[in-house]
């Protein structure tokens, strides 16, 4: 006879994990709405920092950098965040180990703005979907 009890910790552990499997409330950056937020910049050089999330970088006619990202956001642990701080533009849609999301951005660089991705030169193709 197995004398093993399960506690609400474990129940609930599974119930999340089920519901996760289960594809029934599955986060795609397609289905969000998009969102777009514009920085002043004013440098030669701007650093892409993506932390991991599919971003595509495109040459612009414009002044100042614009971003626009999709986060499907199924749960209350998860976390976004943009910011362009002393030419380096940090970007990072995050999830925990139980929450169901998905991001990806899309960055417009002015024209003649050398970018590099994560410290490393690039030409400007993005890597996104």
């Amino acid at each position: 006879m197995n004398s093993r009890k399960t506690t609400p910790v474990a129940v609930l552990a599974a119930v999340v994990l089920a519901a996760g499997l289960s594809g029934g409330c599955v986060a795609k950056a397609g289905n969000a709405e998009p969102e777009s937020r514009t920085f002043p910049f004013a440098g030669s050089t701007l650093n892409v920092k993506a932390n991991d999330v599919p971003t595509d970088l495109v040459p612009a006619d414009r002044k100042d950098v614009k971003v626009t990202r999709w986060f499907d956001d199924k749960s209350p642990w998860s976390d976004a965040r943009w910011r362009l701080a002393d030419g380096v533009l940090d970007i990072a849609a995050s999830c925990s180990v139980i929450a169901n999301c998905d991001a990806k951005f899309r960055v417009e660089v002015p024209r003649g703005v050398r970018v590099l991705r994560d410290g490393e030169p690039t030409d400007l193709r993005g890597t996104g979907e």
